[in-house]
């Protein structure tokens, strides 16, 4: 029986060791740090366990940068209608969301603002944001 104890224990902690490597959104960005940007989106990575888009923006100086955005999974993207179509290097969409806490031009999107006005969730609920249609 103890033996039995063991081997379920030792099971939940290994089975746990993947929730611990995912990080939390306070880990790694500032609730304090809203941003807003426009740009063109240069590329999309529907990579799990976040997809990422590749933004260039340009900054008030002139200068373009390159801002990458994270967003949730490729799964629940699609099931809110965001298919691979819908960013296409080019398009023009701004983005609202929270800056990484170091500081550098990356950050975790909370929604994505069409060129035709249509806003969209990045995150896992369609019933909070509607199917995209860009």
């Amino acid at each position: 029986m103890r033996a039995t104890l063991v081997v379920v224990v030792v099971s939940l902690l290994v089975a746990a060791v993947p929730a611990w490597a995912h990080h939390a959104f306070a880990a790694e960005f500032d609730q304090n740090k809203p941003i807003k940007v426009q740009g063109s989106v240069v590329k999309w990575e529907l990579t799990n366990p976040h997809s990422w888009i590749h933004i260039d923006v340009k900054g008030a100086d002139g200068k373009t940068v390159t801002w990458m955005i994270e967003g949730a999974s490729p799964n629940n993207l699609y099931r809110l209608g965001l298919t691979k179509e819908s960013l296409p290097p080019g398009s023009v969409i701004s983005v609202e969301g929270y800056q990484a806490k170091d500081g550098s031009t990356r950050a975790v999107g909370r929604n994505i603002v069409f060129a035709n006005g249509k806003k969209f969730f990045l995150g896992l609920s369609e019933a909070e944001s509607g199917p995209a249609k860009p």
